[in-house]
């Protein structure tokens, strides 16, 4: 499994399905908590984790 706070253009695919499937768990435990007034750290993690999920799907070349 990859460090996923430090994913970059060097990312191993072979990961990649451990790391979306933990990505998303997170993703969905933070949308979970955050309300509609949720403080913008919160938001800015929600961003990033998004950020993350997508990205690992275009380098990987993996479509829903």
């Amino acid at each position: 499994m990859t460090n996923t706070n430090q994913i970059n253009s060097q990312y191993d695919c072979a990961d990649a399905g451990t790391d979306l499937h933990e990505l998303k768990q997170q993703l969905s435990a933070l949308q979970a908590e955050a309300g509609p007034h949720a403080p913008q750290a919160t938001m800015d993690k929600i961003h990033q984790l998004k950020n993350q999920i997508e990205f690992i799907k275009n380098k990987c070349d993996i479509h829903p």
